[in-house]
């Protein structure tokens, strides 16, 4: 079979405009970024036609080599257009760091792909670079006011704004700045989180208009005064400016799939440092002009869809009318014990203790009042035996599943997926959302429900560090925000190494990010760090420009 980027380049792809067309969208709201890209006016966020239904697309918790929702979700629409239906996906924009560190791309697979791929893998159409600009300007200007102010009263006391970069680059993640004498600042220690960690990206994400990311810009929390109040960028005098920079990046992004299918995709939080999920006006833009919208959050259902649930569906107030889990037989034997270099031979025995991780991921769901259907993404080397095996286990569970191959066919390999969502959707939608916790709980005891219910611990348990933060949340208000819990994506735990289906065991909150900007608490689990390291090979060594294409980009 091709590569992904090899079949990429075969497909002959549709003037923007004819693809906007399919959804109604008029030329004149269209900001083109050459022939196949456009951003849409945020005008296009309203229809007289009623809004389609909302499909999420989430996992089981993945391997390293990932699940594949993206080409599920792809895919999916794909295989509803096949059926006659209006569908359209809205995705997150891939990041540098993984394009270049592990993944080498997440624009989906095969011939389940949004095009042109390498654009959207690279630059796009500059969102990242906006984001990282306006993030590190604040920073720029936050040095400048502390600098000026040194020797008054107006100084601060703690400075908590750091700086990002879309690259992975572990060396960055604590640093010193200002060295060299007072000519080149104040020396502070610092450091840079990922783009995608950038409260400016979450912002970005959960905004519902121009006037609320300018409302939300203005609230970030940068520091605190000598005199113990919160300072931000209100303070700092700057939101006009800052907003300046985000007025292209505000708007979605319209490209199509490998069959021509519109996709919107729009912000790109990572769901193990961040909430997740691509933005709100993308999410509603496509609501408005299709019957059926496919969207995904990231990683496994307990990081992600809680995340999707908890805190966009709150904030825009969506209600899924369906959420599809995507399982592999890589990932169930993984889960079922099966050492990683095994996991393309048979084992009827691993699948089946695997399964405890996928009916943990069913519950979690369902506790939400979600329909759960279960997509297989299936591998050349799947047996039928293992497959059938997964099929009856989830007839019994009377959760609905279909054999996903859109990979290597595209919609037609979807249709069976599609058929079953459709039909799924039309005589057993979703209840309406049940969230795990009320928004007037304190951030404890939202943080043990969290704990409690998604991933089946013990107990919850905050450092010092943590603490200290907590009483700021309390005293200044801050406690009626969602909590977002970063944590690693490969374990219900936060021991990286934890598979399958475990509980009963302690989470350790490290450190608490308060983002009165996004309007969450982010709780830091575990070992994880906001700015990611480069793997012993990574990916940018197979990329490259031969004989007039990009190459080793997937």
């Amino acid at each position: 079979m091709k590569t992904d980027i090899e079949i990429a380049r075969s497909i002959v792809l549709e003037p923007i405009e004819k693809i906007a067309d399919q959804v109604a969208i008029p030329t004149h709201h269209l900001e083109h970024y050459g022939r196949s890209l456009a951003k849409v006016d945020l005008a296009e966020l309203s229809s007289p036609n009623k809004p389609g239904k909302l499909i999420l697309v989430t996992a089981i918790t993945p391997t390293k080599a990932g699940i594949g929702k993206t080409t599920v979700s792809i895919g999916l629409a794909l295989g509803m257009n096949r059926l006659g239906k209006k569908a359209v996906v809205a995705l997150r924009e891939p990041s540098l760091g993984p394009c270049f560190g592990m993944k080498g791309g997440a624009a989906g697979g095969g011939y389940a792909q949004v095009l042109p791929m390498e654009k959207i893998n690279l630059h796009f159409t500059g969102d990242f670079h906006a984001i990282t600009s306006a993030h590190n300007m604040i920073t720029a200007l936050l040095d400048n006011y502390i600098y000026q102010n040194r020797n008054t009263d107006k100084g601060l006391s703690e400075v908590l704004w750091k700086r990002v970069l879309d690259i992975n680059d572990r060396a960055l993640r604590s640093v010193v700045t200002g060295l060299g004498g007072t000519i080149n600042g104040v020396p502070a220690e610092s450091g840079f989180d990922i783009t995608p960690a950038s409260e400016i990206m979450a912002i970005l994400c959960l905004s519902t208009s121009l006037d609320d990311l300018r409302r939300r810009l203005e609230n970030i929390l940068l520091g605190y005064t000598k005199a113990g109040e919160p300072f931000t960028v209100r303070d700092l005098g700057v939101v006009g400016a800052i907003t300046v920079l985000l007025l292209d990046a505000i708007k979605p992004n319209l490209a199509q799939t490998t069959e021509h299918t519109p996709a919107f995709i729009h912000g790109g939080p990572f769901a193990n440092i961040a909430h997740g999920c691509n933005s709100i006006l993308a999410t509603r833009m496509a609501l408005a002009h299709s019957e059926y919208t496919i969207t995904e959050a990231g990683f496994g259902a307990d990081l992600g869809a809680e995340k999707f649930y908890n805190i966009k569906c709150r904030t825009a107030g969506l209600q899924p009318a369906l959420t599809v889990l995507v399982a592999t037989l890589g990932g169930l034997k993984m889960h079922g014990g099966v050492d990683e270099k095994s996991l393309k031979e048979e084992n009827l025995e691993g699948v089946r203790q695997g399964l405890a991780n996928l009916d943990r991921h069913i519950a979690n769901l369902q506790g939400f009042g979600q329909t759960v259907v279960v997509a297989f993404n299936r591998f050349a080397t799947d047996t039928d035996r293992e497959i059938e095996l997964v099929r009856e286990h989830c007839q019994k569970q009377g959760v609905g599943f279909a054999v996903n191959t859109a990979f290597g066919e595209g919609g037609k390999g979807a249709e069976a997926l599609a058929e079953l969502v459709i039909n799924t959707i039309e005589s057993q939608p979703s209840a309406p959302l049940r969230f795990t916790y009320p928004l007037e709980a304190s951030i404890e005891e939202k943080a043990s429900e969290v704990a409690r219910q998604i991933y089946g611990a013990r107990s919850i348990n905050f450092s010092a560090k943590a603490r200290k933060q907590l009483d700021r949340i309390a005293r200044h208000g801050w406690s009626r925000f969602p909590i977002c819990i970063a944590k690693t994506q490969y374990s219900f735990s936060d021991d990286p190494t934890a598979y399958g289906s475990v509980r009963d065991f302690d989470l350790e909150v490290r450190d608490v990010v308060i983002n009165t900007g996004a309007e969450m608490i982010v709780l830091v689990l575990g070992t994880l760090v906001r700015m990611p390291g480069l793997p012993k090979v990574p990916q940018a060594e197979k990329i490259d420009f031969i004989d007039g294409h990009i190459e080793g980009l997937s």
